[in-house]
């Protein structure tokens, strides 16, 4: 572990020159939240925790966020970017056809399952935000603004236009969080996961692997739909 470091104004930089030292150690402090908040709670994580972790000292939390419940704020706003980057280009403006829809929706399973699999750091990014969830506050409120409400609404419009359904019905709604609750449980419920599968990790190969079963499950859903749909 790094010594912990106050910072300057801004004005430091690393070793390459690079990159400035103060946002070295910003990083490191969001990382280091996500970690504690995320296994710990909010209320149960220290600042002293939190800044050791991050090879800082406690004042650099601050310094950088105005406190604890400020770098709460950064961390929700960490996830809601990481979580846009991957679900914002999923909606594009030419998906206005069925085919297009679903083509669509076959990327945004894969890709999402892909990044609960193997993205760097995604084991805190999820526990920040089932914990978040769990105990709804503001850093919740912000990812809900930011992300998980518009996006949930962009692909229920490209569920209902895949399926031939309204995609503000409630059928429609439900059936956009059961496609995403299965993504999910692939990350959620990984220790069972590993053991019942008797794997040590989510290969790639092995991600890939879920994403093609969530994506045939994807389709055989929107079939289903499309046969009933009125």
């Amino acid at each position: 572990m790094a010594a912990p470091t106050d910072e300057p104004a801004g004005e430091s930089t690393d070793e390459s020159g690079d990159e400035p030292a103060v946002e070295s150690t910003r990083d490191a402090l969001i990382a280091a939240g996500l970690h504690c908040f995320g296994h710990k709670g909010f209320a149960a994580a220290s600042t002293r925790e939190i800044a050791a972790r991050a090879g800082a000292n406690v004042a650099a939390i601050a310094y950088h966020f105005g406190g604890k419940e400020g770098l709460r704020a950064a961390c929700a706003e960490t996830v809601a970017a990481r979580m846009g980057g991957i679900l914002d280009p999923l909606d594009p403006p030419g998906a206005d056809t069925p085919a297009a829809a679903r083509a669509v929706l076959d990327q945004a399973i894969r890709a999402v399952t892909l990044f609960l699999a193997s993205a760097p750091g995604v084991a805190d990014i999820a526990a920040f935000l089932l914990r978040e969830i769990t105990d709804p506050g503001p850093a919740f409120d912000r990812i809900y603004a930011e992300t998980i409400g518009p996006r949930h609404a962009a692909l229920c419009r490209l569920w209902g236009l895949a399926a031939g359904t309204d995609p503000e019905a409630e059928a429609t709604r439900l059936a956009v969080f059961a496609m995403m609750g299965q993504v999910l449980y692939f990350r959620i419920g990984r220790p069972v996961i590993l053991r019942r599968m008797d794997w040590e990790d989510i290969t790639p190969d092995r991600a890939a692997a879920i994403a093609d079963l969530l994506a045939a499950n994807l389709h055989a859903a929107l079939d289903a739909t499309e046969r009933t749909a009125p």
